[in-house]
C-alpha cells in the first residue's frame, strides 16, 4: 500500500488519466498526455498546475516584521502595501539555502508564506526554532485547509476572471508579486497572487481544499489545459527559475546559485540568519545558462543535471538541464568557475564525449519570447 500523500485534486488527476509519479512523497501528475502540448499551452494560451502539495503557513504576532527581517535573506521592509509579496531564501547559519519561498504581507502582524513541499517540515521546524530562540512570540500556523492552483499563460488571468468575475476589478491592474484576498461565494476565502513559476503571466490561486475541485473543473470548462510536473520543469528552466534540491540546497550559498538578487545586504544594521557566513565567504562560483551547440545541424545529446562542465579555468557542473520545447535547443543551468561569462564556449561531458556549449545570460524565455541566443 502506497504511503504517498495526495492533494485534494488527486482523484481529479486520475479521472483525467494523468501519469502519476512520486514527487517528494506526493503522488503527482507528470503529464496528462503530451507534456509538449502542455508546455506550449502555457506559453501561448493558458495552462494550470495543481501545486497543493506546497505548504501555506500563516504567521501572526506583533513582532512579525522583526521576525522576518531576521529569519530571511531578503528584507521585508520592502513590503509596505498590504498584499505585496517578496521572494527570498531561508538560510542556515552557514549561508546554505534551506528553502526558497514567497512571503506575503497583509499587515504588520499578519504574514503568509508559501514553502516547498519537500522542505515543508524542515522549514516549519526552523521557523519555530528561530521564533522561540529570538523570543518573537509569533503564532505559526501551517494550513492544510487550502489548496493551490497555478493558472499560467498569456490568457490565464482572463480565464480566471471568467470563473471568478468578482475578482477582476481588484486584480486587473494589480502588479506582479502582489496578492488580494477575497471572500467569494461559493468558494470561501480565496487569495489571488500574481506570481508563478513559468515565466508567463497568471495567478496562483489559494482556495479552500473542499472547493478546489469545482474551481479546477470550472477552469477546464473555460479551456484552461491541465499541465503536470514535466511541463512545469521545462517552463521554469526556460524562465531561468531555480528548483530547490537541484540548483541549490543546504550546502549551496544563494550567491553561488544565481540568487544574489534575493539577498539584501543594503541595511548594514540588519542581522539575518546566514549573513555573517555570506559576507565572510562571498561568491565562489558563477551560475550561467548553457545552450548545447549543434554540429552538422544536430546536437550530440541532451544537457542533464550532474554532467561535468569543462572550462579553461576548471570544472563546473550542470545543475538542471532539459530540451527546450520553445527554443528547440538543449539548455541547462550550470555552476561554473567565476571567470566563465556569457559569450564563452565551454564543453560538457556527455557519454564520454566533450560537446561544445555556449554560455548565455539567463533567462532563456520569458513571456513567450526567446531571450537567449547563441
Amino acid at each position: 500500500m502506497s504511503d504517498l500523500q495526495h492533494t485534494p485534486l488527486h482523484a481529479t488527476h486520475l479521472a483525467l488519466n494523468a501519469r502519476m509519479v512520486d514527487f517528494g512523497g506526493w503522488d503527482m501528475p507528470v503529464n496528462y498526455g503530451s507534456q509538449i502540448d502542455e508546455h506550449h499551452a502555457v506559453r501561448t494560451d493558458a495552462g494550470m498546475f495543481d501545486v497543493s502539495h506546497m505548504r501555506v503557513v500563516d504567521f501572526t504576532g506583533d513582532q512579525a516584521r522583526e521576525f522576518f527581517k531576521f529569519a530571511i535573506a531578503n528584507n521585508v521592509d520592502k513590503l509596505t502595501v498590504p498584499g505585496k509579496a517578496l521572494y527570498s531564501c531561508l538560510l542556515n547559519t552557514n549561508g546554505g539555502v534551506i528553502d526558497d519561498l514567497i512571503v506575503y504581507y497583509f499587515a504588520d502582524d499578519n504574514y503568509r508564506v508559501v514553502i516547498n513541499a519537500g522542505t515543508a517540515e524542515k522549514d516549519i521546524a526552523w521557523f519555530g526554532h528561530l521564533n522561540a530562540e529570538g523570543g518573537f512570540g509569533l503564532t505559526i500556523s501551517p494550513r492544510r485547509d487550502f489548496a493551490i492552483v497555478a493558472v499560467q499563460g498569456p490568457k490565464a488571468r482572463e480565464k480566471v476572471w471568467q470563473v471568478l468575475p468578482e475578482t477582476r476589478a481588484a486584480t486587473e491592474h494589480m502588479k506582479p508579486f502582489n496578492a488580494v484576498q477575497f471572500p467569494l461565494t461559493p468558494y470561501g476565502d480565496v487569495m489571488l497572487a500574481r506570481t508563478g513559476y513559468t515565466g508567463e503571466d497568471g495567478f496562483e490561486v489559494t482556495i479552500p481544499s473542499t472547493k478546489v475541485e469545482a474551481f479546477w473543473k470550472a477552469l477546464v470548462a473555460q479551456g484552461v489545459k491541465p499541465a503536470g510536473l514535466g511541463a512545469r520543469d521545462t517552463l521554469r528552466l526556460e524562465a531561468g527559475m531555480n528548483l530547490y534540491g537541484q540548483d541549490m540546497d543546504d550546502n549551496v550559498s544563494p550567491l553561488d546559485a544565481g540568487l544574489a538578487w534575493t539577498v539584501d545586504l543594503a541595511d548594514k544594521d540588519r542581522t539575518f540568519v546566514g549573513r555573517t557566513a555570506l559576507e565572510k565567504n562571498g561568491s565562489k562560483a558563477g551560475f550561467v545558462g548553457l545552450i548545447l551547440l549543434k554540429e552538422n545541424g544536430r546536437a550530440g545529446g541532451v544537457l542533464r543535471a550532474h554532467q561535468k562542465v569543462i572550462t579553461p579555468d576548471g570544472e563546473g557542473e550542470i545543475t538542471s538541464g532539459t530540451f527546450s520545447p520553445s527554443m528547440q535547443e538543449s539548455i541547462a543551468f550550470a555552476r561554473v568557475p567565476p571567470s566563465v561569462k556569457p559569450g564563452d564556449t565551454v564543453h560538457v561531458l556527455i557519454r564520454d564525449k566533450q560537446l561544445p556549449a555556449s554560455v548565455v545570460k539567463l533567462p532563456f524565455v520569458r513571456n513567450g519570447r526567446v531571450l537567449a541566443s547563441i
